[in-house]
């Protein structure tokens, strides 16, 4: 008997420790980051914690651990998005982690619109798919707006993503960039 209570009391501090009874850490309030583009300059991007715990949190994550460094933006539509984060460079890749969709359609209510210089997640067709590719927003697109997690805006550097969509060749209407021809993620950085 004194053998199973042992057992039942290593059984439940196990649990504790990895689940921290259920309750999850996120960010809130403002971050700000800036994504260094080579050949191109620094974009400043300010996060939204409070609309967007998950993703922000998922995203501040993966750039504290350099994730994003040395990867590029892979998909460039002029007068859509610029789509990058992707470690194969070619739409299909991730981190180890997917999140939840913070959207209307997914049941989560997210007040930041598809305008000019939003960031938001990019994902497959499964709500809780988003890993860490993103897209910013070049131009308004209200068709998004309730089906991806936006979770901040550019600052400063649009001038920057205007420039690389007129400047990259692209291979077809869905924004496909060639490997060589993709912008160089040199690191995102956050600030403060």
């Amino acid at each position: 008997m004194k053998k199973i209570g042992l057992m039942l009391v290593i059984v439940l501090v196990s649990i504790f420790m990895v689940t921290g009874c259920g309750k999850k850490e996120y960010l809130t309030g403002k971050i700000n980051v800036e994504i260094e583009v080579e050949n191109y300059g620094t974009i400043a991007v300010e996060l939204d914690a409070d609309e967007a715990p998950i993703t922000v949190t998922n995203f501040v994550n993966l750039v504290e651990d350099g994730f994003y460094d040395g990867l590029t933006f892979h998909r460039i539509i002029d007068g859509f998005m610029i789509q990058g984060g992707d470690p194969n460079g070619d739409g299909t890749g991730g981190s180890s982690r997917t999140i939840k969709g913070e959207f209307a359609s997914n049941g989560v209510d997210n007040s930041i619109d598809h305008v000019r210089g939003v960031i938001s997640m990019a994902r497959s067709s499964l709500p809780n798919s988003a890993s860490s590719q993103f897209f910013i927003v070049q131009q308004d697109s209200p068709h998004l707006n309730g089906e991806y997690a936006a979770f901040g805006h550019v600052t400063s550097g649009m001038e920057i993503i205007d420039a690389i969509c007129s400047d990259v060749q692209v291979e077809d209407t869905n924004g496909t960039v060639l490997p060589e021809n993709q912008p160089v993620i040199t690191a995102i950085k956050v600030v403060e």
